[in-house]
């Protein structure tokens, strides 16, 4: 079995997520480690994780006591519409089933039905 050694040090720095104790020092670290590799699409998650850090430490901060479930019935219900609505010829009518499923709202008048 032949290893690809960019894909071991992707999944190594990957695994360095796994210990939000010292999350802030670890974030800086793990960015500037990233930068110094020649793994572009890495990169390219470390600038985005460095851009949305403050965000990422607000999670830290929680310490797991936020819960995630709404966020994932929306994402499952955005899903479900997209599945619902494939046979649609623009992205406008996508995006007004997206707009009326999650809330219930009544359906705008037209030709196709977004339940």
């Amino acid at each position: 079995m032949k290893l690809n050694i960019k894909s071991a040090k992707a999944y190594l720095l990957r695994e360095d997520f796994q210990d939000p104790a010292v999350a802030a020092w670890f974030l800086e670290t793990w960015w500037k480690r990233t930068m110094h590799t020649k793994l572009d699409p890495t990169k390219k998650v470390a600038r985005m994780l460095r851009t949305h850090k403050p965000l990422i430490m607000n999670w830290s901060e929680a310490k797991g006591s936020l819960s995630s479930g709404a966020v994932e019935g929306l994402n499952l219900k955005a899903k479900l519409t997209m599945r619902k609505s494939f046979g649609f010829r623009s992205t406008e009518s996508l995006k007004i089933a997206l707009y009326h499923t999650p809330g219930n709202l009544p359906d705008p008048p037209g030709t196709h039905g977004f339940r």
